[in-house]
């Protein structure tokens, strides 16, 4: 559908849906398949000034603090996110600070004080028009030398199979071009069964490109296609194989 009002539709749908996104320990199928990868291209991580953008109930933010961030900045569009992600640390109190916010407007951070901003599923709720905002916003509050690194959706996959168990973007036929700037609903399983409800706007790799452009990011960004491995399969064939060959995830890393 197109888009009328996509920051009160995830809003509502997170506000509605945090606690189901709270765990300790990889569970969804993109704990397996994108964030150790994320994480693993952020490094080094130690004594860095860290922004997660889009940091739901915490679970990225709590692994940068573990990897030796010396601050690390957690910004939701919603209050249940930011509420379960609190609850939390207050159970193990790394001295994560989270607070409702907009990753389109990041005026609460002054110019050059970020070393490192990640976004792990951020994009696939904005628009092309809010990518482009919220890019430069991350140029802006970067110190020199100070990196990029965000997850998306490949942008291919919604349109490389039926949606079904345990991933998928309801597309509807055809549109890689055509259905840019659109949303659809989604779904991602959990290995014990049960299924978190996503969204994704559709754009293309070049709205993406695109975006890093404006915003001033001119050097060359490293690219990752993520996917399912070997490694997935051998800990559970019933839940990886489905999506064996298909290109997931997008992970980038760009230096101001």
């Amino acid at each position: 559908m197109s888009i009328l009002n996509n920051k009160n539709s995830t809003r509502n749908l997170y506000n509605r849906t945090a606690l189901d996104w709270v765990r300790d320990q990889p569970l969804s199928l993109s704990d397996f398949t994108a964030r150790p990868f994320v994480l693993e291209i952020c490094e080094p991580i130690n004594q860095l000034r860290v922004l997660d953008l889009g940091c739901g109930e915490g679970y990225c933010s709590r692994e940068l603090c573990r990897r030796g961030a010396t601050q690390v900045y957690g910004i939701d569009l919603s209050q249940g996110m930011i509420e379960a992600a609190r609850l939390q640390e207050s159970k193990d109190t790394l001295g994560i600070e989270y607070e409702v916010g907009c990753a389109t407007n990041l005026q609460q951070f002054g110019d050059g004080k970020i070393d490192l901003v990640v976004a792990v599923f951020l994009f696939n709720y904005l628009t092309i028009a809010q990518t482009q905002e919220c890019m430069t916003e991350v140029a802006r509050v970067l110190r020199p030398g100070g990196r990029f690194v965000f997850s998306v959706p490949h942008p291919s996959f919604p349109y490389m199979r039926e949606p079904s168990y345990p991933f998928y973007f309801q597309v509807e036929g055809t549109g890689y071009f055509s259905k840019r700037d659109w949303q659809f609903p989604g779904r991602i399983w959990k290995r014990d069964g049960s299924w978190l409800n996503v969204q994704l706007i559709h754009k293309t790799l070049e709205d993406y490109f695109n975006a890093l452009n404006i915003a001033g990011f001119n050097t060359l960004p490293i690219l990752k296609e993520l996917h399912v491995t070997p490694e997935h399969v051998a800990i559970d064939e019933a839940f990886f194989s489905p999506l064996l060959d298909t290109p997931l995830h997008l992970a980038v890393q760009v230096s101001k």
